[in-house]
């Protein structure tokens, strides 16, 4: 899912500084830091699901961080076995754990071929 989401943005014509977080130090802590040209952070959680699959796999960290952290630009994106990419508001983390994806509605959903001008539009905001 990070090589994707790298190749669409190279694509997409921004010039948005990611970093791949892998922290042992702070457990939930997303798996990407973005930091927009504007020089706003803002953070994806990413996670792949198969055809039909309900819940997310979220720990109990992830959702106890992505839930502190709700009130900025944090996110949680899904691609699911249709290939479609939905991005969550990180406040939906423990409905999507304990309800599954039919519980929450997503802000966004992208289909193949996918908008990454929109998709970086909404999950990297300039201000």
């Amino acid at each position: 899912m990070w090589q994707l989401i790298r190749n669409g943005l190279n694509g997409s014509g921004r010039k948005i500084e990611t970093t791949r977080l892998e922290s042992w130090a702070i457990p939930g802590v997303p798996d990407v830091l973005l930091c927009s040209e504007g020089g706003v952070f803002s953070f994806l959680e990413l996670k792949a699901t198969r055809r039909g699959a309900g819940k997310i796999r979220l720990s109990p960290h992830q959702c106890a961080w992505l839930s502190r952290h709700s009130g900025g630009p944090c996110f949680i994106v899904v691609r699911d076995g249709s290939l479609d990419i939905s991005v969550f508001p990180a406040s939906a983390a423990v409905d999507l754990r304990m309800d599954g994806l039919a519980a929450v509605e997503a802000l966004a959903v992208f289909e193949e071929p996918y908008d990454w001008e929109a998709f970086f539009r909404l999950t990297s905001p300039v201000k």
